[in-house]
C-alpha cells in the first residue's frame, strides 16, 4: 500500500463499508508501525552502516559486556619500546680528551685509555634517492664467423631504462596495501626520489605482480576449502561506472577476493571457492550462501542488533532473554571447548523456550496466497526457529566463532580503498588489486613482513603460505 495523507485516509475511510473499513484500519496501522519502525533503524540495531546515521548519530551502547581488566596494556603485554641493538650499522666515538672533573684543572687525557663507553643510538633513514646502475653487456666480434656478438643482460633488466625490484615492491605496498591512490602516490615518488610515477607504470607493476600471484591464490582457494570453518561476505563495488560485488572466503591464516558482477550464487559459483567447502561456512544468512552443501553458521552479532531493535523500539521482552542467553553463552568457558550433549539439550531447551514466548505473541502463519505481510518479529521468529542450530553452532564446535566479524575484518579495508580513490576504471585492475589484496592478508595473518612479501611478489618469487596439513597432502 503507498503511503497516504491523513485526508486521503479519511476519503478513503469514508468510501468502505463497516467491514472494509475495519480491515483498512487495520493495514493502516501495520503500515504506520513499520514506517516508524525504518525512522528508528540505525547503525546500532540493524545491518545498516554507520555511515548512514547522518548527523543525528544514536548514544553509543555496547553490546559487549564490561570485564574487570582495566584501560591500557594488559601484564604480559610484549610493546614495542625502541630498543638498542648489539651491532650497530655505523659507529661514531667521542673521544674526551681534556678532564671535566672540575678538581684538576683540564688535565689532558689524549694519551689515557679509555676503561668503558655509554653508548647512544640513534634509528633513522639513510638519505632518500634513487640509485641508478648502469648495465654494460659487451660487444664482441667472433674472430671465426666474424659475426657480432653481445653479452647476456641479468634475466630481470629488460629494458633501456627501468625501475628496479626494490622500488616495484614499494609501489606495491604503497598502492596494495597502505592504498594511496595514484594521485598521492605520484606525489610521494616526486618528493622523495625526485621522480613522479606514471599511471602506466603503476598499473604494470600490478599487472605483473597480480600474473606472479596466481598460483598463490590457488593454493590459498584450495587451503581455504579444507580448513575446518571459513567466513563468507561480500559487499557492493563501482567497477568501469556499474555495480559489482566483492567477495571474501577467509579463516584466521588464508584470505581470498574475488570481483564479479553479480552478487548471488552465480558469483559464488564461478569464484570457485564456496561450492568446495564441506565443513562450516559462517554468514550472514544471505539466503544464495543456503544452497552449498557445506555446515552453516550464522553471524550472532547480526542477530543481536535486530533483537536490540525489538526490544528497545518495540518493547519485545522476548527478544531481550535471547540476548542475554547469546551474551552469557558466549561468555562461559564450557563453550570454548564444545558442549557436550547434554548441556548443549539443555541450552538448546532454554532458546527453544523463549522462542515459544515470543510466537505467545506472533504466531507462525500458515503459507497461503494472499497472506498479509508479516512483521520484523514475526519474520526473526521464523528464522529463529528454522536455523536454531545455524545459530548455536557456536556451542557445538570449537571451530564456530560466535560471529562472522573475520570475514568482515578482512573486507573492510578493500572498502575504504573504494572510498579514497573511487571506482576502479577496469575489471581486469579491481581483479588484480583483489588478488594482490589476498595476499598480503595472508601474509599479514601467517607473520611475514608486508615489506618483504611485496619485493617478493616484484621479482616474480612470491612467498607461498603455509598451508594446513589436510591441504599439503591432498
Amino acid at each position: 500500500m503507498c503511503e497516504l495523507s491523513r485526508r486521503e485516509e479519511l476519503l478513503l475511510l469514508a468510501r468502505c463499508k463497516p467491514e472494509e473499513a475495519a480491515d483498512l484500519m487495520l493495514a493502516l496501522e501495520d503500515k504506520v508501525s513499520e514506517l516508524e519502525g525504518r525512522l528508528k533503524l540505525n547503525s546500532t540495531n540493524s545491518g545498516k552502516p554507520p555511515s548512514s546515521d547522518g548527523l543525528q548519530k544514536p548514544a553509543p551502547k555496547s553490546l559487549r559486556e564490561k570485564s574487570a581488566r582495566k584501560p591500557g596494556g594488559q601484564p604480559g603485554h610484549p610493546g614495542y619500546t625502541l630498543k638498542q641493538v648489539e651491532t650497530p650499522d655505523h659507529t661514531q666515538t667521542h673521544r674526551l680528551e681534556t678532564c671535566p672533573c672540575g678538581q684538576c684543572g683540564g688535565v689532558s687525557l689524549k694519551g689515557v685509555p679509555p676503561v668503558d663507553y655509554e653508548r647512544r643510538q640513534v634509528f633513522d633513514l639513510p638519505p632518500m634517492r634513487l640509485e641508478v646502475t648502469e648495465h654494460r653487456a659487451e660487444i664482441k666480434r667472433c674472430p671465426v664467423s666474424g659475426l657480432s656478438v653481445r653479452a647476456a643482460f641479468p634475466a630481470d633488466v629488460e629494458a633501456p631504462v627501468q625501475y628496479g625490484a626494490h622500488f616495484r615492491g614499494l609501489m606495491l605496498y604503497l598502492s596494495n596495501q597502505q592504498i594511496l591512490p595514484f594521485d598521492r602516490l605520484r606525489q610521494v615518488c616526486k618528493d622523495l626520489f625526485g621522480q613522479p610515477l606514471s599511471a602506466g607504470t603503476l598499473a604494470t607493476i600490478n599487472a605483473r605482480a597480480g600474473e606472479a600471484l596466481a598460483p598463490v591464490e590457488a593454493a590459498i582457494i584450495k587451503a581455504i576449502t579444507q580448513s575446518p570453518a571459513v567466513h563468507a561476505d561480500e559487499s557492493g563495488l563501482r567497477v568501469a561506472g556499474k555495480l559489482h560485488w566483492l567477495h571474501v572466503a577467509s579463516t584466521s591464516l588464508l584470505t581470498f577476493f574475488g570481483v564479479h558482477g553479480n552478487r548471488g550464487a552465480e558469483a559464488m559459483d564461478a569464484l570457485g571457492v564456496l561450492p568446495h567447502c564441506l565443513c562450516w561456512l559462517i554468514h550472514d544468512f544471505w539466503k544464495p550462501y543456503l544452497k552449498y552443501d557445506a555446515l552453516h553458521a550464522l553471524c550472532n552479532q547480526h542477530l543481536l542488533r535486530e533483537l536490540k531493535f525489538l526490544f528497545e523500539q518495540c518493547g519485545e521482552l522476548w527478544a531481550d532473554k535471547l540476548t542475554r542467553f547469546l551474551l552469557d553463552w558466549k561468555n562461559d568457558p564450557r563453550a570454548r571447548d564444545g558442549l557436550e550433549e547434554d548441556v548443549f539439550d539443555k541450552a538448546h531447551a532454554q532458546y527453544q523456550r523463549i522462542i515459544r514466548e515470543g510466537r505467545l505473541k506472533h504466531p507462525r502463519r500458515e503459507p497461503g496466497h494472499g497472506r498479509p505481510k508479516q512483521t520484523k518479529a514475526a519474520n526473526l521468529l521464523d528464522r529463529l526457529e528454522d536455523y536454531d542450530y545455524c545459530i548455536l553452532a557456536f556451542l557445538l564446535d570449537p571451530n564456530v566463532p560466535f560471529t562472522n566479524n573475520q570475514g568482515e575484518q578482512d573486507i573492510r579495508m578493500i572498502k575504504v580503498k573504494q572510498k579514497i580513490s573511487g571506482c576502479f576504471r577496469t575489471l581486469d585492475g579491481a581483479q588484480c588489486f583483489a588478488r594482490i589484496r589476498g595476499y598480503l592478508s595472508t601474509c599479514r595473518k601467517q607473520g611475514f613482513n608486508l615489506w618483504d612479501a611485496c619485493f617478493q611478489a616484484a621479482i616474480g618469487a612470491p612467498f607461498m603460505p603455509t598451508l594446513p596439513e589436510s591441504a599439503q597432502t591432498t
